[in-house]
């Protein structure tokens, strides 16, 4: 069971200005920190399930959070990966609906609760937060669209590539000129992002590796090569 094991002010979190939260004042950040509770959750411990009525906001302060949905064959679909800075579960908690997919721990996690009154109680006296979080949920949605549109009209190859580019930008470290995706994906969570079956994302990794496009370190992955990367995955790079 997950623990409650940390207090960090609000105010004083490392990924403030990572969150909706940044720009909040004082007094509205101390509001929530007085209602939160705080948890430490350990790899494979899931947050919420589909289905279920959210009863608040969680807000991610380490570690990495998967959100999925499972087909009626039971086979799982990665939607997205939560890192620290990040909200969870908010568009159904916004909406009054039920968690229209689940969330489970990729890597040990520390995670923040807040009880859906003063989450709210603070969204409604902040038309600017307000807008923030709207924007943000809107944004979220033009990624799923995005998503739909690659399953329908991109190869498994070029899904792999896109995504491995994806997570570059958004987990990659700098170094040895190239980049190390801090993220310690399966290969079956790989499978699980691109929509795909475990051994296609096993022969394609390999391919890419001899081509000279990415190299293992570990479960985890450094790109060598984004812009042929990138090319393979049919996409532009600034």
């Amino acid at each position: 069971m997950a623990k409650v094991e940390f207090n960090i002010p609000c105010l004083l979190c490392d990924h403030l200005k990572d969150s909706l939260f940044n720009g909040l004042e004082p007094e509205d950040l101390n509001r929530i920190n007085m209602h939160k509770t705080c948890v430490h959750y350990k790899k494979g411990q899931n947050i919420f399930y589909e289905g279920t009525r959210p009863m608040g906001l969680f807000c991610m302060n380490g570690g990495k959070v998967k959100v999925f949905k499972n087909n009626v064959q039971g086979k799982e679909y990665i939607i997205y990966i939560a890192k620290p800075g990040d909200f969870l579960g908010y568009r159904a908690l916004l909406s009054e609906e039920y968690y229209g997919a689940s969330a489970t721990v990729l890597e040990d996690a520390k995670i923040c609760f807040i009880p859906r009154e003063h989450f709210f109680e603070v969204l409604q006296k902040n038309p600017v937060f307000m807008r923030r979080v709207v924007k943000s949920i809107c944004h979220e949605m033009g990624i799923m669209e995005e998503k739909m549109a690659e399953l329908a009209h991109k190869s498994v190859r070029e899904r792999l590539a896109a995504n491995l580019v994806m997570l570059k930008e958004t987990y990659g470290m700098e170094g040895e000129g190239s980049e190390l995706i801090d993220l310690a994906l399966s290969r079956e969570d790989l499978a699980s992002i691109v929509g795909t079956a475990t051994e296609t994302v096993i022969r394609l990794l390999s391919e890419f590796k001899n081509d000279g496009l990415i190299a293992f370190e570990g479960k985890k992955i450094r790109v060598l090569d984004a812009r042929k990367l990138a090319k393979q995955a049919d996409l532009i790079l600034a």
